[in-house]
């Protein structure tokens, strides 16, 4: 094995949980030209990852009336002079893709009818971490396994554009800030309401804490409704601070600290940035508050401390991995029930009050 190919999965939550894996086969063949092929939303990742030399951006899968399309399929794979492939995904596209671009080694999970197209396949394990699932794969491939937690490396360049960027959104540099990412993209029912997130993000204001919501175009609904939220709130939140303090001086601090009005404390950068772009900006934060979604894992893997809403979806399998995490869930019947939209009243998410986040990211401020 001289020049490898692995094919990332599509979700950037699950390639970033391959990482270790990645890595483990890195460490056992230090010389070999590893490129991974991804999709376009997720390959702007493996620029974070040294372990990788080279990226290909693969386009989507051909619909299966597209005959044109299936004909040229592994044309983006052919030119590369791999002699071995890893597959991460367990699709039969995937298996197809690397066959057909002639890839003489092609190693992944049997899975359906695609362990014929497979040189050697490797029987799927259950019941395992999505990133131990990944590594139980190369372990069986002959590769050792070390560390269990995926890292990406964000370069200074990275991390001054970020800081940057949200200076020039109206951030001094020095107050503390955390991360909000609201959106999930599987489906709304992985989505902790939106309301409380603008609550949580107005009574970290009145600490004199500033909020960044990230995530995708596709959130840019999602962080209007949190801004809303945080407009009616915030006024509210700090009037009970001062209460509490009973000392006039509470508010000076806060209107210095927020340098103006009250909004200023929230930046909303939904859309603005790509995934290094994304990493950079969670570096200069000191907690991210997420639910179930790429950026958790993207966060956690640029070390910053998570805390995670999980309701609908298992977060025995997919919670971040490390002491620094929280993972918070409401006990009921029905979770984790795996399904895209909530036939009920999301009671999974909405029985997360705002009061236990609150006092999970206020651990590292």
């Amino acid at each position: 094995m001289t020049r490898l190919v692995i094919l990332s999965p599509n979700w950037l939550g699950d390639a970033v949980m391959a990482l270790p894996a990645i890595a483990d086969v890195r460490r056992a063949a230090p010389d070999a030209r590893i490129t991974v092929a991804a999709r376009q939303a997720i390959a702007p990742l493996f620029r974070l990852v040294p372990d990788v030399n080279d990226t290909i951006v693969l386009s989507k899968p051909a619909a299966i009336h597209d005959v044109g399309r299936w004909r040229a399929l592994g044309a983006e794979l052919a030119g590369g002079g791999f002699d071995t492939a890893l597959l991460l995904p367990n699709s039969m596209h995937a298996a197809l893709l690397v066959s057909r671009a002639g890839i003489p080694e092609r190693w992944g999970y049997r899975s359906g009818w695609r362990g014929s197209v497979l040189t050697r396949a490797i029987q799927r394990p259950s019941g395992l971490h999505q990133v131990a699932f990944y590594q139980q794969l190369v372990h069986a491939l002959g590769f050792p396994n070390g560390p269990v937690e995926p890292r990406v490396h964000v370069a200074q360049d990275a991390r001054d554009a970020a800081a940057r960027l949200l200076i020039d959104d109206g951030w001094d540099g020095r107050t503390p800030l955390v991360a909000l990412a609201p959106g999930a993209a599987y489906g709304s029912a992985k989505r902790w309401p939106p309301e409380y997130f603008g609550e949580l993000a107005a009574t970290l204001a009145a600490d004199g804490v500033g909020s960044v919501i990230v995530g995708s175009a596709a959130d840019a609904a999602t962080a209007a409704d949190v801004g809303r939220a945080f407009d009616q709130n915030v006024g509210r939140a700090f009037d009970q601070n001062v209460a509490r303090a009973f000392d006039q001086n509470v508010a000076r601090a806060f209107q210095a600290r927020v340098g103006g009005p009250a909004r200023a404390a929230l930046h909303d950068l939904v859309g603005r940035t790509d995934l290094p772009a994304l990493a950079g900006v969670l570096t200069h934060c000191r907690a991210l508050v997420t639910n179930d979604s790429g950026a958790m894992h993207l966060g956690a893997a640029a070390g910053v401390s998570v805390t995670a809403v999980f309701g609908p979806t298992d977060d025995t399998a997919t919670r971040p991995l490390g002491d620094a995490h929280r993972v918070l869930t409401h006990p009921v019947w029905c979770r984790p029930c795996m399904l895209r939209e909530c036939p009920i009243d999301h009671r999974c998410m909405r029985g997360v009050g705002v009061a236990a986040v609150l006092a999970s990211a206020r651990r590292t401020l």
